[in-house]
């Protein structure tokens, strides 16, 4: 590993860990869980911009693939914001239990500076999101170990995080007693799920598909997000979430569609042992064959017989 690729390394752990995690989980906590998970779906349209710029991603606006890709992202996008800002006829909910004094006591308790500074902090983290994907495909290409990369990028990301809570919170030591409760279920499933699965598969994807492809379906959490609140919270279901998560399934078809047409997909880096053992190999049967051939020297002149 180079002195290059360990900088990338780390600047990935601080980005996503860190930066985007803790901004994105204030954010949720000065805004709604719903608000956060929308915003959020600006992600496709930051890398697609990003990834174009670094020339990551190429458009030809006269290919059918790259109009896809791109009208794909865009209805993706505008999907997401139809769940966000139009309501319509309310559908009912999923759930049994309808508790409403959560809801209504964070929103007494809810003011414009804090959804402003709520929505600075999920904007801030979306884009360090952004920015750890573009990054992340870029370190691929030169270190192509999904697995190691992920478990490097959340154990350097634990350790700065460890370092930047005990700064935020100096003085306060009842933060750090784990309880058995949902706040630890909250922790170990941010852990294992939301770092290290799915850094490692989006990684695998990445390898081929690209970083484009990777953030297209971010806009899916919203539709999850919305099923998942009305039968656990009991949160009603709107016909505009309903038709926002029509547009996003057909924004997400179109890239996908774009996506397989695009036929200069990047191709899998080799491993470097293997190539040299493939290398290898080749080599031994090609001396194995001029071993079989035997030259004979007469007076009718030069002969050269191979041996079965």
């Amino acid at each position: 590993m180079t002195m290059s690729i360990f900088m990338k390394i780390v600047a990935l752990s601080l980005l996503e860990p860190v930066i985007d995690q803790n901004l994105y989980f204030l954010g949720m906590k000065y805004t709604t869980a719903t608000f956060a998970a929308a915003m959020t779906n600006i992600i496709p349209a930051i890398t697609f911009f990003m990834a174009y710029i670094l020339r990551i991603e190429k458009i030809k606006i006269r290919s059918i693939r790259s109009q896809a890709k791109v009208v794909g992202t865009l209805v993706t996008v505008s999907g997401a914001m139809v769940m966000t800002l139009m309501k319509g006829a309310s559908l009912g909910s999923l759930g049994t239990h309808v508790d409403n004094n959560h809801n209504q006591l964070h929103n007494s308790g809810t003011n414009i500076q804090h959804t402003i500074k709520g929505t600075i902090m999920i904007i801030t983290g979306c884009f360090s999101w952004s920015c750890f994907v573009i990054i992340q495909s870029i370190t691929l290409d030169a270190y192509p170990a999904e697995l190691s990369l992920t478990s490097l990028i959340c154990l350097l990301g634990s350790i700065e995080g460890a370092v930047v809570a005990m700064i935020m919170e100096r003085g306060n030591s009842s933060v750090w007693f784990v309880k058995w409760d949902i706040k630890l279920v909250a922790i170990i499933y941010s852990g294992i799920v939301g770092s290290g699965l799915a850094y490692y598969v989006q990684g695998v994807v990445m390898q081929t598909k690209g970083p484009v492809f990777v953030t297209a379906f971010s806009p899916l959490c919203m539709i999850i997000v919305a099923i998942l609140s009305s039968i656990i919270l009991a949160e009603q279901l709107f016909l505009g979430r309903v038709i926002g998560a029509i547009i996003i399934v057909l924004g997400l078809y179109l890239v996908v569609w774009g996506k397989s047409k695009d036929h200069n997909t990047r191709p899998i880096a080799k491993d470097p042992i293997l190539v040299e053992k493939q290398n290898s190999e080749e080599g031994n049967e090609r001396m194995e064959h001029c071993n079989e051939e035997v030259i004979t020297i007469g007076s009718s002149g030069v002969r050269i017989t191979t041996q079965d």
